[in-house]
């Protein structure tokens, strides 16, 4: 079967069943933003790797620059996901053989870009020859265990909040991982689940309801948006946004609205409501997710 058929979530559905974890130190694996591995009394080791392909992710009409801070950008939203502090990264290469010098120098210049604002180091990587530019980067980071958000923990009347507005141009370009919002979140409230925005709102939520098994009601009125002519089911179904998608109590929701930081989009409800938009007339929709899929 070719996997044009089952997908990309299919692949990963069949690759969960290859691979079981026998090691007690894995406390999450497969089918999360970041694995969450056991390291001291104190903390989880987070780990996790992103790959940018050309033609798929990336073009040539980008600057180098800009390519690379959208490499490293992608892996440490990833991180920002599990409310986790970058610390060390790997970086493998694949190179065409027309690649000039200094188009690799100006890709470092986007991965230090972020080296520092964040703190991490680069600590290695591979090379190796390609048809296109592929850049695959792997990040380890770590969280303290207490305060590690899941996407199978949203609550039953839990609200939805996302950190900032949707549909910014060029966006996939220019945004900012949100490490510093999540460290922020988790260390002022609780937080019972929380996922970044890479797939489109529809997509990535539903990662959320799954692995909760819960529903969700979000409201057109509430989703904060650039000005922008794309309407609303396109905006909530594009990927690249890198916003948090985050869930809280009822009551943790109050004192977030309170300090006007966030913003509130919906509520988790019973899994038999399944997930619903009520648009800006007020009528309910079914919601039909589209987001990015590599299949």
């Amino acid at each position: 079967m070719r996997i044009s058929r089952i997908g990309e979530f299919g692949l990963i559905e069949n690759i969960k069943k290859w691979i079981k974890h026998k090691d007690i130190s894995v406390i999450k694996g497969i089918d999360d933003d970041c694995a969450i591995i056991e390291f001291d009394k104190k903390n989880y080791l987070l780990f996790c790797c992103d790959m940018l392909v050309e033609d798929v992710d990336f073009t040539r009409e980008i600057p180098f620059y800009l390519i690379g801070r959208k490499a490293m950008g992608v892996v440490l939203s990833d991180i920002a996901s599990k409310a986790g502090i970058p610390k060390y990264s790997l970086i493998s290469l694949g190179l065409p053989k027309d690649i000039t010098l200094n188009s690799i120098k100006e890709l470092y210049k986007g991965f230090k870009f972020w080296m520092k604002k964040f703190s991490f180091e680069i600590v290695g990587g591979d090379i190796s020859r390609a048809e296109r530019l592929i850049i695959d980067i792997s990040m380890l980071g770590r969280v303290e265990k207490e305060k590690v958000p899941l996407r199978s923990n949203a609550k039953l009347n839990d609200i939805i909040f996302i950190t900032d507005r949707l549909g910014k141009p060029k966006k996939h370009l220019y945004f900012l991982p949100r490490i510093k919002e999540a460290r922020y979140l988790v260390n002022n409230f609780s937080i019972n689940s929380m996922i970044d925005i890479s797939d489109g709102l529809t997509q990535d939520l539903n990662h959320i309801l799954k692995q909760s098994n819960v529903g969700a009601v979000i409201y057109e009125k509430l989703i904060p948006t650039f000005k922008t002519k794309k309407d609303i089911e396109t905006i909530i179904n594009q990927g690249e946004e890198f916003e948090l998608l985050f869930t809280v109590t009822p009551k943790e929701a109050k004192r977030i609205i309170a300090k006007k930081l966030y913003y509130p989009i919906g509520q988790i409800v019973s899994g038999d409501y399944g997930f619903k938009l009520i648009d800006k007339n007020f009528k309910e929709k079914d919601i039909r997710i589209k987001g990015f899929r590599h299949f």
